[in-house]
């Protein structure tokens, strides 16, 4: 399959499950397809740096840092709280699978197989949350520094 196909299904695939899931959290119609861009753009960012061999914690880091930050610029586009965007966004991202093999394995008495499982997700998990807080430090710092220039200016 050519690159730019596999670039093109990620995209589409990731915009549908955020919006897909945006509808089932009942977000406001307008800011369902900004939802989309959120989550297809953390997707294909993660997507990306996995295949050039970044690993799992660094590109679930940088997906989630990716949804984070596109939530906050949304959040002040639409004047909707962040997380209308951030929770659809990062359900692209969300560890499901390895989550259900280690129930199946913790249920079927594999418990070093269930470990190896758990501890991929907390890792996932961990990345996913420290995306988001990196996201939101440099949202305060971008932001604080514009309001203070703007601050200044009133001041004058």
């Amino acid at each position: 399959m050519p690159f730019w196909l596999e670039i093109i299904i990620n995209l589409v695939f990731a915009w549908l499950a955020a919006v897909g899931f945006g509808l089932i959290i009942n977000v406001p119609h307008r800011a369902l397809i900004l939802c989309g861009i959120s989550g297809s753009a953390g997707w294909i960012l993660y997507w990306l740096a996995n295949r050039i061999g970044v690993g799992r914690l660094g590109s679930n880091l940088l997906g989630a840092l990716c949804v984070g930050i596109l939530g906050l610029v949304f959040a002040r586009i639409k004047k909707c709280p962040v997380t209308v965007f951030n929770i659809p966004g990062v359900v692209p991202l969300v560890p499901g699978v390895p989550a259900y093999q280690a129930v199946r394995a913790m249920v079927e008495g594999q418990l070093s197989d269930a470990e190896d499982l758990i501890l991929r997700v907390a890792i996932v998990t961990i990345a996913i949350a420290m995306g988001f807080m990196l996201a939101q430090l440099i949202g305060e710092i971008f932001f604080k520094k514009r309001q203070n220039r703007k601050n200044k200016k009133n001041l004058v």
